[in-house]
């Protein structure tokens, strides 16, 4: 140790000597550790210095500066610090102090860089960042374990995973199908062509596929959706391609049935009737070239038997109805498979393997920053608007109610201030998106138990998308129910939506870059995967829209075909600009993925 060593240290505090003194093992010379690990074994390194210190301290060069980080809530990381912390050369207390990784002394800013060159001690650790930083280049640095010291600290127990992840899931390009000569003769034996007229060639006749639905009474709700699940492109060629046939469908599955004479025949109580075959009935009517309206009476009894709490000729709510119709066909096509996976795979059935996705939930201590992780499978995401000036005008009102004499003027003020926020107040997709993934600050009535306190800690929610489906199917929470007041009520206020949107501000790996900061660590071994395995740029192709209030509502599905858009009221088809369906009062917008890919393990892909 040199003499201006000596002369400097006993003058320099430790951070917080008596709780969070570094180990002794830290704080010997750097000249008389083991040179047990080569440099040239670990490119994490960012500078010469920071490269001879690696070479100095072995294999785990910061595991004693593991029990000094402490995790704020929302991932941010810093040094134990005491309450008589100060730079050990001036005496002050600036807002940046760096702690020397080689002797843990402390020293500010302006005194950091004599401290390196009266020690050798180069590398030093930012206080209140838990950063890296090299004294003689005079810049931060990174090192891939040290970020993995800190991120331990901040995932607890769990694994931590390798320093960077460079699996990468295998593409093949698109290649589309030719029949061969055996093909095409089976194609001109068993299938009859469309007429020219009816495949959309005439600039007058609609997309080929596009058909009015019957309205059976209080069905528009059925309708809407059901236009929306025909037109969604991967789960439209599914069937299309007859990956779901009717008459092997009801071979194999002795209790289901899809004809009606088969039905009077079979029990009625034993007897499982097929979505997913009703289904396939509606699209290949659809696909015949008739524009006479189809008539969903097959689909809809189908559906009862399915739901039977809502069998009735009452107007059900389109998102419910949604919902149900894919756990209905997630639970047929689900028996068919010998082995099947997990419902939050995804592949379990062709409704998830395009509509299922997976939400990530962190729920982390406001005391010391622990993170709970959960993950949950979706096959849409609710959203609530953002909240408008009129809650803000209602709260000033009844304030200045109380408060002012002339309180009747006041509230009149309040009211045409109210109306005419109501009137300016706009609310955005991407608005509500933001608020959907932003933290949350749980109340004291939901106290989570946190595993490294051993008490009930008050919280931090924050919700992200680890895993996008191929479409994205927006639910917008219109309808408000409180059971305080027993009252129910719609909200009209417009929603603003984009044609096209990028998902990637959304995603786990997006939200934990910007919770943790520059540390390009990655934190969860699947989030990277998870994704760059598909695109984030999405393309709205159906929006389902409800006007009226909760007593008396009516359901119309507006679609996107070969760039135009088209109105389906029912039986009613007709083409519309851009224009109205931007005004339209969105309450589910599917959005389809702008670029699929193809895994080359896939024998059969939907897209």
């Amino acid at each position: 140790m040199s003499s201006s060593d000596h002369k400097i240290r006993p003058n320099l505090p430790y951070i917080n000597s008596q709780e969070t003194q570094l180990s002794a093992e830290s704080q010997k010379p750097v000249s008389n550790r083991r040179d047990s690990t080569p440099a040239a074994q670990n490119p994490n390194f960012s500078c010469q210095h920071l490269l001879g210190l690696r070479s100095q301290l072995g294999a785990s060069p910061f595991r004693s500066l593991q029990d000094h980080i402490r995790i704020l809530p929302l991932g941010r990381a810093s040094i134990l610090r005491g309450a008589d912390i100060q730079c050990g050369s001036c005496g002050l207390r600036p807002p940046r102090l760096y702690a020397c990784v080689s002797c843990a002394a402390v020293v500010c800013g302006e005194h950091v860089r004599s401290h390196a060159e009266e020690t050798a001690h180069h590398v030093a650790v930012d206080v209140d960042r838990a950063e890296l930083f090299c004294c003689e280049c005079g810049d931060q640095v990174y090192d891939g374990d040290f970020d993995a010291a800190v991120v331990s600290v901040a995932i607890g127990d769990r694994p931590v995973p390798p320093p960077e992840n460079l699996k990468k899931r295998k593409r093949v390009d698109y290649k589309p199908w030719t029949p061969d000569l055996k093909e095409q003769a089976l194609i001109a034996e068993n299938t009859t062509p469309l007429p020219t007229s009816q495949l959309g060639s005439d600039p007058g006749s609609y997309p080929q596929g596009l058909k009015g639905l019957s309205n059976l009474g209080n069905t528009c709700f059925m309708n809407s959706v059901l236009q929306a699940l025909l037109h969604t492109p991967p789960l439209r060629n599914y069937f299309v391609s007859d990956l779901h046939n009717k008459f092997y469908c009801e071979r194999e599955n002795k209790t289901i049935v899809t004809r009606k004479s088969e039905l009077n025949k079979a029990d009625s109580k034993s007897v499982q009737l097929c979505l997913a075959c009703d289904f396939d009935a509606i699209l290949s009517a659809a696909f015949l070239g008739d524009r006479m309206p189809f008539s969903p009476a097959k689909f809809l009894y189908s559906w009862w038997q399915h739901a039977s709490d809502l069998a009735s000729y009452q107007q059900q709510d389109a998102h419910e109805f949604f919902i149900s119709i894919l756990d209905g066909i997630h639970e047929k096509l689900q028996k068919d498979r010998y082995k099947p996976p997990s419902q939050g795979s995804g592949d379990c059935c062709i409704a998830h393997r395009v509509f299922s996705g997976i939400l990530r939930s962190d729920v982390m201590c406001t005391s010391c920053g622990f993170t709970s992780t959960t993950y949950d499978p979706c096959i849409d995401i609710s959203l609530d608007l953002e909240p408008n000036q009129v809650d803000s005008a209602k709260t000033s009102a009844k304030t200045s109610s109380k408060t002012s004499a002339k309180s009747s003027n006041s509230v009149k003020k309040e009211a045409n201030s109210m109306n005419s926020a109501q009137n300016t107040s706009i609310s955005t997709l991407v608005g509500c998106l933001d608020r959907f993934t932003r933290p949350e600050r749980l109340g004291s009535d939901q106290k989570f138990f946190c595993q490294k306190c051993q008490v009930n800690q008050e919280s931090l929610k924050q919700m992200s998308i680890k895993k996008l489906p191929m479409v994205s199917c927006f639910h917008i929470k219109r309808f408000e129910h409180s059971p305080i007041r027993k009252m129910s009520r719609k909200i009209d206020r417009y929603l603003q939506f984009p044609f096209s949107i990028d998902m990637a501000p959304y995603l786990s790996s997006s939200i934990l870059k910007s919770r943790y900061g520059n540390r390009i660590f990655p934190f969860d071994e699947d989030e990277q995967d998870a994704s760059s395995e598909i695109s984030s740029q999405f393309e709205l192709f159906a929006v389902i829209t409800h006007s009226g209030n909760l007593d008396a509502g009516h359901y119309v599905t507006y679609l996107r075909l070969s760039n135009q858009w088209y109105k389906c009221d029912d039986a009613w088809i007709t083409r519309v600009n851009d224009d109205i369906v931007r005004t339209a009062q969105g309450y589910m917008m599917f959005y389809v993925q702008k670029m699929l890919y193809y895994g080359e393990s896939e024998t059969a892909v939907a897209g």
